[in-house]
């Protein structure tokens, strides 16, 4: 079998000796050893060192929240210092890892009494590492999809359609102010695809932001000094997994450290603070839908940025390629921590949209997320955030999709979703 580098179907580094693709399962026995230079990721607005492939040819059409790796510059909108592309180039499909709705016939047992059967040849033993013994198949991981109800509140994540593992992390959670009143708080995080170990930045900066959020809290600390701090300690969380460099491997990794965006909302009886740093968002839709929902929070993103210099206008900001590139994240190789925080007193009741771009891509517009919102969201939070993340899947799920479902104002403990 020829020595490839690189897996054909997801870019995913190879170890000596391999036959399957340890990220999507690619058979590496069918096919030709590829050349040991292939494009990388510039990061900051700095270009690779050392010779560049030309680019690939051009898609057919461009995919809503794909951004190529060095795209092509244009007069007038050149790439700001402090850029980050957080999507890596991919191929047109993985792999589905879903599960075969037919019954297994006579499965495999495996040491310990318990059975796993492969999702693909529905033959195979699963060894301890997630992957078929006879094709060679990865199976679906834990959190291809993830769904939480607490109370009132809700949030669904799901891998998609395109990339091979879900790289985002959420946290829900309620608790009680000094005055007894309620709080709801929701945290949503979109790793870096660009960056390693994407899905362990969101994890960790996910849960610090809302244990952070939940110890503060009850001590009355102001819900957006609260909001601050969860966001300073979620990203103390993110720069711990940088690890010193030993080898060439983990000197690339150093340098590319594990990245993610971050946003979340507190909910109170009275008060809305929402909190991010990226490209994730907030929107408000209020139970009544003649009056106009809002978007809460501003991208730190390349198209933000154009729009902002007055290079662009907002729809040719974000029809181009490069309208994903972050300006703004968690992580060791970060500028300056910059945390965006906003409070606000709805004067009406309406529902919190905590989300990653992989379900803003397909509703960008406040008026377009409300119309996506189900009328009933404040009564069955879970059930609209399926809804939600079903709209994306639906739009092509070319991304991780996540959002969390809070309504407003927050509802007494121990009520819930009826």
């Amino acid at each position: 079998m020829p020595r490839l580098s690189a897996c054909p179907s997801c870019e995913e580094p190879l170890e000596s000796g391999d036959r399957f693709c340890g990220a999507c399962g690619y058979d590496l026995s069918a096919v030709p050893a590829r050349p040991s230079d292939s494009p990388t990721i510039a990061l900051d607005g700095v270009p690779p060192a050392g010779p560049v492939l030309p680019p690939p040819p051009p898609a057919p059409a461009p995919v809503p929240g794909h951004v190529q790796p060095q795209p092509e510059t244009r007069p007038g909108a050149e790439a700001a210092a402090g850029v980050r592309f957080d999507r890596p180039r991919e191929p047109d499909e993985y792999p589905l890892q879903a599960p075969d709705p037919r019954p297994a016939a006579a499965p495999a047992a495996v040491p310990g009494g318990a059975t796993a059967v492969c999702v693909a040849c529905r033959a195979g033993r699963v060894d301890d590492d997630g992957y078929c013994e006879n094709c060679g198949h990865a199976q679906p991981r834990e959190r291809d999809h993830m769904e939480q109800e607490c109370g009132p509140l809700a949030a669904v994540s799901d891998r998609g359609l395109r990339h091979h593992r879900n790289e985002d992390a959420f946290a829900v959670g309620r608790t009680t102010l000094p005055d007894g009143s309620p709080a709801s708080v929701a945290i949503v995080c979109d790793g870096v695809s660009s960056a390693t170990r994407p899905d362990e930045a969101s994890l960790a900066a996910s849960r610090a932001a809302s244990e952070a959020l939940l110890a503060a809290l009850p001590l009355g600390t102001h819900p957006q000094q609260a909001m601050h701090d969860a966001i300073v300690a979620a990203a103390h969380a993110v720069n711990s997994l940088a690890r010193e460099p030993a080898t060439a491997r983990e000197h690339a990794e150093h340098t590319n450290a594990p990245a993610c965006t971050l946003v979340g909302a507190v909910v109170t009886a009275g008060l809305l603070v929402v909190g991010w740093v990226g490209d994730s968002r907030v929107y408000w839709v209020p139970v009544d839908r003649a009056a106009p929902p809002a978007r809460l929070t501003e991208d730190d993103s390349w198209a933000a940025q154009m729009v902002a210099a007055g290079l662009m206008n907002e729809a040719e900001a974000y029809a181009d390629e490069r309208a994903h590139a972050i300006t703004g994240w968690l992580g060791a190789d970060a500028y300056e921590l910059e945390p965006h925080t906003a409070s606000f007193k709805p004067d009406r009741p309406g529902v919190v949209v905590v989300c990653t771009d992989g379900l803003w891509n397909y509703a960008e517009a406040a008026e377009e997320m409300a119309g996506i919102v189900p009328l009933d969201a404040v009564a069955r939070p879970l059930h609209s955030a399926r809804v939600l993340v079903g709209h994306a899947l639906d739009g092509g799920g070319h991304d991780n999709v996540t959002v969390a479902v809070v309504p407003f104002p927050a509802a007494p403990q121990g009520a819930g979703s009826a």
